[in-house]
């Protein structure tokens, strides 16, 4: 819950309720993810420890001075901009290119993801955002491409391109984003941190004991020792590398509820802000697989009173950040307001049930913004309040947010004329 705008890392404070736990929900059902959770976050096979595995991985055999360049081309899959389907391939380069427009154009069997039938398969991947591959190291690079289909348009899943027509209609309006990544991280089909059994001795008459479950939140949020932070090795790892890769990361932190982190991208302007967090979610994603850890960007991973996760967003133009800017801010509220139901609908699947009113939310059907109310739609913070400048944050975006369609949403309602229509098509494709 830090927002790093306007060059300045600003800490916002984060109210935690100590809220009780209710066994009884959690027992249910939805139990812990937002599809069959023991199916999505089991973990069949032994892991190795953190503390057991080679550091720095591979390093003598992948930094050999062999001349080449290991090009590790990223897409999205099926499933969209969720950050759960990354997927990749490498290709070797005789040397390490120095921008984007010299890396080849290359292609993927789309029938295998979900993108293309079978008769018909090959999808185009364009190189679209390059930097540093810090697991491989030396000349070895990150490419994050668009995916194109034989007629030279991107497909539904693909929304960069749209989102850069977007922002590129008013480029003098200079938008940046902060934007504060929410997460969980599981273990053998439970959060880190929480007890594996989940079993509730009947027999033992004590309202105090929980059996499955941790204690209350409240001791979970930024915390420092053995019984109140889990996965810190995890999320120190995946910064490190994000910023050997040179993504302009600003921060991590622990949240809420035990096993839940959260690391912040920006500021960044424009589009590339979607461009920073793909490539830190797909580092996330990389980092969990080699410690036998699952990440999930499930809105709402535990039912009951557990902090959801969310992708709040934070905004501002040159205006907004000019003198006499909170009146732009407050303008571009009214807005937002106006287009609250066009914006959930593409703010992230499964929002409906982080979006409760509780834990630091406001309801999905209702829309507010607010000073320094956390439980608003839209939070302007109090510094902006008193120095009559600076940012807002739209505190509705879940976890599984595609960035590219949240911030364009967000720069288009604000700055152009609120048309939503351009990212239907990804609605509508996407495999949930």
């Amino acid at each position: 819950m830090h927002a790093v705008l306007g060059g300045l890392l600003l800490l916002l404070p984060c109210t935690s309720a100590f809220l009780p736990s209710t066994p009884s929900s959690l027992l249910s059902s939805r139990s812990l993810t937002l599809k069959s959770a023991a199916a999505r976050h089991a973990s069949p096979l032994p892991r190795p420890s953190l503390a057991a595995r080679p550091s720095p991985r591979f390093a003598a055999a992948l930094r050999m001075a062999h001349g080449k360049c290991r090009a590790e081309y990223i897409w999205i899959g099926g499933r969209g901009g969720c950050g759960d389907d990354y997927r990749s391939k490498t290709r070797v380069l005789d040397k390490r290119p120095t921008s984007v427009s010299e890396l080849p154009l290359w292609n993927y069997d789309g029938s295998s993801t979900g993108q293309a039938p079978g008769g018909d398969s090959e999808i185009y991947l364009q190189p679209a955002f390059m930097c540093a591959d810090p697991m491989r190291g030396g000349d070895n690079i990150l490419v994050l491409c668009e995916m194109i289909d034989p007629k030279n348009n991107p497909i539904p899943t693909s929304t960069r391109s749209v989102a850069k027509k977007i922002f590129d209609q008013a480029p003098e309006e200079e938008p940046w984003y902060g934007i504060e990544q929410e997460y969980t991280l599981f273990q053998d089909g439970v959060p880190m941190g929480w007890p594996k059994s989940t079993a509730r001795p009947f027999d033992i008459p004590s309202p105090l004991m929980q059996f499955g479950y941790p204690g209350p939140q409240g001791p979970y949020y930024c915390a420092v020792g053995h019984d109140v932070s889990f996965g810190r090795l995890i999320c120190e790892e995946h910064l490190e590398l994000c910023l050997e890769a040179g993504l302009n990361v600003g921060g991590i932190n622990g949240e809420v509820m035990p096993g839940q982190w959260e690391f912040q991208v920006g500021p960044c302007v424009g589009i590339e802000a979607g461009d920073h967090l793909h490539m830190a979610r797909f580092l996330l994603q990389r980092v969990c697989e080699e410690n036998g850890v699952i990440v999930s960007f499930d809105p709402k991973p535990i039912p009951g009173n557990w902090n959801g996760a969310g992708c709040h967003t934070n905004f501002s133009t040159k205006k907004m950040r000019a003198d006499g800017g909170l009146k732009v801010i407050l303008d571009a509220c009214e807005k937002l307001g106006k287009n609250h139901e066009k914006h959930i609908r593409l703010y992230g699947e499964g929002n409906e049930r982080r979006l409760t009113g509780t834990c630091e939310t406001n309801s999905i059907d209702n829309f507010k913004y607010g000073v320094a109310d956390r439980g608003a739609s839209i939070r302007i913070p109090r510094f902006t309040d008193r120095d009559g400048k600076g940012y807002m944050e739209d505190r509705r975006p879940a976890s599984n947010i595609d960035p590219y369609v949240v911030t364009a949403l967000i720069f288009d309602t604000c700055c152009l004329k609120g048309d939503t229509t351009a990212f239907e098509a990804y609605k509508n494709s996407i495999q949930l």
